[in-house]
């Protein structure tokens, strides 16, 4: 199991943007595909990112793509998603996530530990 805790959300206006990063603990951070998702009121979870254990592969949801980068530093234990050109449907709680699938999957169910979340707002 490793611990996940995320950090960096909060108000931002349109257009505007935001660094979040999450830290984990309690395994080795290099044996788990990593994933950000997010979920807004009312609304089921779903996928922003994806990065693979060594970092070189990534994936992203359709409505973050050029916008959205995720990243990994091994050393540091923490994955980053640098988030640009915010728009108000990106406000959400967004969610960190860690699973250890052979493949790196785009589903929830693929991620067995998860972080608590951090509330991302962008006024418009």
């Amino acid at each position: 199991q490793v611990q996940l805790l995320e950090s960096g959300g909060g108000l931002v206006q349109a257009g505007g943007s935001l660094r979040l990063s999450c830290s984990a603990s309690g395994r080795t951070f290099n044996w788990y595909n990593m994933a950000w998702f997010r979920q807004a009121p009312g609304k089921e979870r779903e996928l922003v990112a994806t990065i693979s254990r060594s970092g070189s592969s990534t994936d992203y949801a359709e409505s973050v793509k050029g916008r959205f980068t995720i990243s990994r530093d091994i050393a540091k234990n923490t994955v980053y998603l640098e988030m640009n050109n915010l728009k108000a449907e990106d406000t959400a709680v967004y969610f960190c996530a860690a699973g250890r699938t052979i493949q790196v999957l785009r589903t929830a169910a693929g991620y067995s530990d998860w972080g608590q979340g951090t509330q991302v707002t962008v006024s418009s």
